[in-house]
C-alpha cells in the first residue's frame, strides 16, 4: 500500500507574458481553475501510473470536488477530512515559454493534528510506503511515526523550507529532490556533489536527483544511474516533478526495476509538460506506454 499524507489545492491559473515584477499591474492573457497541489497531483499521478494509493489530508467546505477527481482516478479518499478552513490554494502565473511563479496558500493543509496523524499511520503495515511533500503541518510528526512503523518513506521536500532541516530525516528511504531542494539540503551545487553530500549525510537512503531538461539520476550506497529527459516542447512545467514522483514511485511499488521507473517516470513527465494545468496534465499508464 501506498498513503499519500499530503496537500489538496485549489489552482488558480494566469496565462502572462511575463511573471509579474515588483510595482507592475499586468493583464492576464487567460483564467483557469484546477485541481492541484503536490500532494494531491502525486496522487492522481500514482492513480494514473495504476498504483494503489491511499490519499490523506484536509480540505475545506469548497474542496469536495477534489475527492471527486481522486476517486474518478482510483485513489482512495476515505482519509481525508473537511475542516471549517478554507482548501489550500495556488495562485500560478505560467508565461509564454510555459514556466510558472506560484504563489501558496496552506489553508486547511495546514491543520493535521496530531490525532489525524495516528489515525490516518493505524492502517499502515512495516514496508509500506508513506510519501510525503512538505505542504501540511506535522511533518516531524508524521516522518517519525511513519519511520516507528517500519514504512518505508519517501519525501519530496517541496517546497523546501529551512524547517526541513530539522525534521528527522533519517527514517526516510528515499529522497525525491531537484537542483535548488538538493542544494538547500545538502550545500553542494552540482549534480556530482549533491550526490556525494546525501551519500554521507543519508548513508540508508536513496536519492532521485532531477534536472530538468539534463535528466534524473538515481544514487544509493552501491549504484548510480542517469537516465536522459525526454526532448519536448513545454508548454506548462506545472506537475512536471509530481508526475515524476507519482509515476516512479507506482514502478517500484509494482517492483520494476529503478531505471525502468526512471524511464517511465521521464515520459510521463514529458507528456504532462505538453499540456496546461496540474493534475489535469497527469497522462494516464496506457498513453505513457504506447
Amino acid at each position: 500500500m501506498i498513503i499519500n499524507f499530503g496537500s489538496l489545492n485549489i489552482d488558480h491559473v494566469y496565462r502572462v507574458d511575463h511573471f509579474v515584477r515588483p510595482g507592475e499591474t499586468i493583464a492576464s492573457r487567460s483564467y483557469q481553475q484546477f485541481a492541484g497541489g503536490k500532494g494531491f497531483n502525486q496522487s492522481i499521478a500514482l492513480a494514473r501510473a495504476g498504483a494503489q494509493v491511499r490519499h490523506a489530508g484536509k480540505i475545506g467546505a469548497e474542496g469536495g470536488w477534489l475527492l471527486d477527481v481522486l476517486r474518478e482516478a482510483g485513489a482512495t479518499t476515505e482519509d481525508v477530512s473537511q475542516v471549517e478552513i478554507p482548501t489550500g490554494h495556488a495562485l500560478i502565473q505560467v508565461d509564454t515559454s510555459g514556466e510558472n511563479a506560484i504563489i501558496l496558500y496552506g489553508g486547511a493543509n495546514q491543520s493535521i493534528s496530531a490525532e489525524d496523524v495516528e489515525r490516518v499511520l493505524a492502517h499502515a503495515a512495516p514496508g509500506d510506503y508513506l510519501l510525503l511533500q512538505n505542504e501540511i503541518n506535522n511533518m516531524d510528526r508524521i516522518l517519525r511515526r511513519g519511520a516507528q512503523r517500519g514504512m518505508r518513506i519517501v519525501f519530496n521536500p517541496a517546497p523546501m523550507t529551512e524547517a526541513v532541516l530539522d525534521y528527522p530525516l533519517e527514517g526516510v528511504a528515499i529522497f525525491i529532490v531537484n537542483e535548488t531542494e538538493a542544494e538547500a539540503l545538502t550545500g553542494a551545487s552540482t549534480p556530482d556533489a549533491i550526490v556525494g553530500a546525501m551519500r554521507r549525510r543519508f548513508p540508508k537512503a536513496a536519492t532521485v536527483l532531477t534536472l530538468g531538461a539534463a535528466g534524473a539520476i538515481y544514487a544509493d550506497s552501491a549504484a548510480q544511474i542517469h537516465v536522459p529527459a525526454v526532448e519536448i516542447q513545454a508548454v506548462d512545467t506545472t506537475a512536471a516533478g509530481d508526475t515524476f514522483t507519482g509515476y516512479f514511485l507506482a514502478a517500484l511499488a509494482a517492483d520494476e526495476n529503478v531505471e525502468d521507473a526512471l524511464q517511465l517516470a521521464a515520459r510521463a513527465a514529458a507528456i504532462c509538460v505538453t499540456r496546461p494545468g496540474a493534475a489535469d496534465s497527469i497522462p494516464m499508464r496506457a498513453e505513457v506506454l504506447s
